[in-house]
This record gives structure tokens, sequence and C-alpha cells, in this order.
């Protein structure tokens, strides 16, 4: 018979859709069963990065990850200064020298907590030097740090920092699961619900994209863009991804002033090197979540190209973007399966190109060029 799971705090209730991932994380913070190192090991959109944030609260929140109190919520924020989030320095991964400052770091006293959590975004790409870098600090933590690595596979990963860790999977959530659990946990309607699934991943963050009108200004910018594509000629598309970028960081002005705010209640305690390095930090966050955002507008054209070769092949299939069954139907129209395909294969390219650190200015201006290119939609004259 299965222990009896504990109360789960309000930090963890929000991970419904992995139920076995919450139980674990429960128990083990019950059990005081924490581990000094967590490998979340997941597809995209499977909720890790949720289930990072949720973890780092229950361990920052002096209740136990009550999610409304100030520690919480700077954290939800990614503006606390003792939860750090790391993502690939290069290219090709992580930088040496990266983790050489994280291991630095983590000789430090917290700030405000009793723990510092790093969370480790993309952990495969910790390779080569890096990588053996970090595995002394595993093998050897200091008391009061939590690392939490997020990976997509333990394929290319160095197998002593997997030993190092306690590995906990996710599943992918089916569609009609993610839709029910939206509707239910936001009152949308089930059209709504599977478009904000299609943009932004997991039903927590569905949620959380049904609320904020910025980030739906987002996508319907990108629909109308890909619309457009039929008319415009090469500066017009240039000028849309102008201003998808720029409805892109309308949220991140929030972000930004609360981190400014945290760091002028901190900076007579840090010095001036440890003050260096939150400042480095919070732009990281930024340029994280502003790559998050782009993340999301290249998920809403994958989702309505995908609409379209729906259309074409006469698959029967609902469309996800009822919405925009319109524009889907003159695409559609005036294009092939093949062209689809190829549409679709410049999305993939462009979140290639994101994920190797180009512009999000320069990766939307190519994409929507190979797009309209793929389509076969010649340039139109003035």
């Amino acid at each position: 018979m299965a222990a009896p799971v504990p109360d789960i705090p309000a930090a963890l209730a929000s991970l419904e859709d992995q139920p076995r991932v919450r139980d674990f994380l429960a128990t083990a913070l019950a059990e005081d069963r924490l581990s000094h190192a967590y490998l979340f090991v997941g597809a995209p959109g499977s909720g890790k990065h949720e289930a990072a944030e949720a973890l780092a609260k229950c361990v920052i929140c002096a209740n136990g990850g009550d999610a409304t109190c100030d520690e919480c919520r700077r954290v939800a924020h990614r503006t606390h200064p003792d939860v750090h989030w790391l993502m690939p320095g290069s290219a090709t991964g992580y930088l040496a020298a990266q983790v050489r400052e994280l291991i630095a770091d983590v000789s430090l006293a917290p700030v405000r907590a009793r723990t510092k959590v790093y969370v480790l975004e993309r952990a495969e790409l910790l390779r080569g030097t890096a990588a053996n870098a970090l595995l002394k600090t595993l093998e050897e933590p200091p008391a009061g740090v939590m690392f939490i690595l997020c990976a997509r596979s333990t394929a290319s990963m160095l197998p002593t920092i997997v030993s190092r860790c306690q590995q906990v999977p996710f599943r992918a959530v089916s569609p009609a699961a993610g839709v029910e659990e939206v509707v239910r946990g936001s009152g949308a309607t089930e059209a709504d619900a599977r478009v904000a699934l299609a943009v932004a991943g997991t039903p927590s963050r569905a949620e959380d994209y049904l609320g904020s009108p910025s980030r739906r200004q987002v996508r319907r910018l990108v629909v109308d863009a890909l619309d457009a594509l039929a008319r415009d000629d090469s500066w017009d598309v240039l000028l849309s991804a102008r201003k998808i970028v720029a409805a892109n960081a309308v949220p991140l002005a929030d972000v930004k002033q609360a981190q400014e705010d945290a760091l002028k209640e901190t900076q007579d305690f840090l010095t001036s090197s440890a003050l260096k390095q939150v400042e480095d930090a919070n732009k990281r966050e930024l340029t994280a979540r502003e790559r998050s955002g782009m993340m999301e507008a290249l998920a809403a054209a994958e989702s309505l190209l995908r609409d379209v070769l729906v259309r074409r092949e006469d698959a029967g299939r609902p469309l996800v973007n009822e919405d925009a069954a319109a524009t889907v139907d003159r695409i559609a129209a005036r294009c092939d399966t093949r062209g689809v395909l190829d549409a679709l294969g410049a999305v993939s390219r462009a979140g290639d190109d994101l994920a190797h650190n180009v512009s999000p200015q320069l990766t939307l201006e190519v994409m929507l060029l190979r797009i309209k290119e793929a389509l076969e939609c010649p340039p139109s004259s003035r």
C-alpha cells in the first residue's frame, strides 16, 4: 500500500499536471529528505521550470512555500537574491567562466534566506571543462545550497554529474487533459485553452498566458504578420518583426522595475563584487525572459502553420486557432503542402537561432522572410 502523501504546500499545488513530481517533492519536504542536487528531466513544455520555481519557493519561504509571501513573489519574479537562474552562455553550451562564477558565489552567505538555490536550464549543455568544474561542487556541496538542473535528456550529460543528482522524470501531458485542466483552472473556453496550450506549452503556463494581455497581443501580431506575407514586401516584413519584438518587451518592464526595487533593498549589505554579480544575474534573467517570450511567438507561428497543413491535407481535425480560421484558409489557398513543411522548418531553425543567442529581432526577420519564400509569396510592389 502506497504511503500517504503529506499536506502539499501551496507552491507545489500548482504542479497539478505532474502529480507524481508534486507528491514526490512534497514527501521529501515533509520528511526533511531534500537532496542537495536535483536533475529534472523531460521534454520542453513538460513543466520542469515550473517545478524548479515551486521547489525554490518551498526552500526559500519561511512558511514552507505558501506562494503568497514576499519571498515567494520574489522567486516567482526571479528577483530573489538567493535564487539564481542560469542559461548556457554560448552557442555550444555553458562556459567554464560561468561555472567558475557560480562556484565563487556558492561560497558566499545567503542574502535573505537560509538556503541558496541555483537553477541551471538546459543542463544537457554542461560539457567539457564547465561540466568538470561543476562536478566537484556537486560532490562536496556546502551546507545551505541546492542545485536544480533542468535537462531534456541525460544522454549527452557527464555520467558523474547525473549520478550526483536525484533524478526526477517529467511526463508529457496529453492535449485533451491539458485543455481540460486549463478550462478548469482559468474558466476559459476550450478554444482559448487550446491556443494557450499551443503557445505556452504547459497548463500552468497556459493559465498565466490567458491572464496576460501583452502575451496574447504578441500572438495576435504573429498571426497578423503571417497573414500579411502575401502582400508585404521585405521592408514590411522587417516592420512586422520589430512590432513583435517590441510587444514582447512590454511585460519585461515590470520585471526590471521589481529587480531594481529588490536591489535597492539589499545593495547596502552587499560588497561591490556581490553587487556586480546580482546585477549580472538580473541582466541574464531579463534576457532569459525575453527569450522565453520569443519562444512563445515561435510556438504561435508553428501552431498556425500546422493548422494550415491540416487544411491543405483535408485531415478532418479541428483547428487549434479557430479564431484565425480565415487566416488559415487564406494561407492554405495560396501554397502547397511542401511549402507549409518548409515554413515549419523555418520556425524550427528560428528556435535553434534563439538557443544560439542570435538576437530576437534578427531571428524573427529571417524566419518571416524564409516563411514568405517557402509559401511562395512573391515580393509585392508598392
